[in-house]
């Protein structure tokens, strides 16, 4: 099992800035391949970045690649999410998600994973 925390979410303004943060308890964290999903109201959940367990690997949606940065503290059991260039379009509960894979591989299907966070929201507005 682990349990994880988002934290970092809030009101940003157009072309703003947030990191969103992970905390990881448990298991080993750094076992653990981890994303980010975000989910709006009346859609479906969106996959965001993700990242494999040694954090070489990463992997965007065209959607936030160049504004979005995906990275992992193994030492702090800590995951997180740098973004950038805030749209309004981005605004929507943020997720953490991990799931133990049998090599440092990632993984963008949420079905994959296993464990999720509470959620963070974020809001991009004038």
């Amino acid at each position: 099992q682990v349990q994880l925390v988002e934290s970092g979410g809030g009101l940003v303004q157009p072309g703003g800035s947030l990191r969103l943060s992970c905390a990881a308890s448990g298991r080993t964290f750094s076992s653990f391949a981890m994303a980010w999903f975000r989910q709006a109201p009346g859609k479906e959940r969106e996959f965001v970045a993700a990242i494999s367990w040694s954090g070489d690997n990463t992997y965007y949606p065209n959607s936030v690649k160049g504004r979005f940065t995906i990275s992992r503290a193994n030492a702090k059991n800590t995951l997180y999410l740098q973004m950038n260039s805030l749209k309004p379009e981005d605004t929507a509960v943020y997720y953490c998600a991990a799931v133990s894979p049998s090599g440092d591989y990632i993984l963008e299907v949420d079905d994959e994973y296993d464990y999720w966070g509470q959620g963070t929201q974020v809001t991009v507005s004038s």
